[in-house]
């Protein structure tokens, strides 16, 4: 990781709602979300948030280096109609070696709709590949 990442660093993205990131379409194959009224799904709005923190932290990154999410713990405290715009806000609250703890909030111009913490790893994205790669041969090689 580059220089230059420090606490109170703080990164905002905005995100206009569309109709397909709404809890009807978080997995289409659920009968049980199919019943949701039409508002940004929580998956999607957690998704946003580790979004942001992604995009906060690009510009450290070096080269053959990516980041994952490891920990989050927020709220979803209102609810948001199709065509909004949220705006995701994000601030580093502590930096522990390669580990990297974000406090994230999120507004959809009325309400805050959400906020809470987020802790991503920086990661040797190579090393990561074949750490999966790995775990899917031993998977695929366990007996039926």
């Amino acid at each position: 990781m580059r220089e230059g990442l420090v606490v109170g660093t703080k990164y905002t993205h905005r995100y206009v709602v569309p109709p397909d990131k709404t809890v009807r379409h978080l997995y289409a194959e659920s009968p049980e979300f199919a019943t949701f009224p039409e508002v940004f799904a929580t998956g999607f709005m957690v998704g946003l948030m580790e979004w942001t923190c992604v995009r906060a932290m690009q510009p450290f990154l070096a080269p053959g280096e990516g980041s994952l999410g490891t920990a989050i713990s927020v709220t979803h405290s209102a609810a948001t109609p199709p065509g909004l715009t949220v705006t995701a806000s994000v601030e580093l609250l502590e930096a522990r070696g390669r580990r990297l703890t974000w406090q994230v909030t999120a507004h959809d111009g009325v309400d805050e709709i959400g906020s809470g913490t987020h802790e991503r790893a920086v990661v040797d994205l190579d090393r990561f590949t074949q750490g999966v790669k790995e775990k899917l041969r031993r998977a695929t090689a366990l007996p039926d």
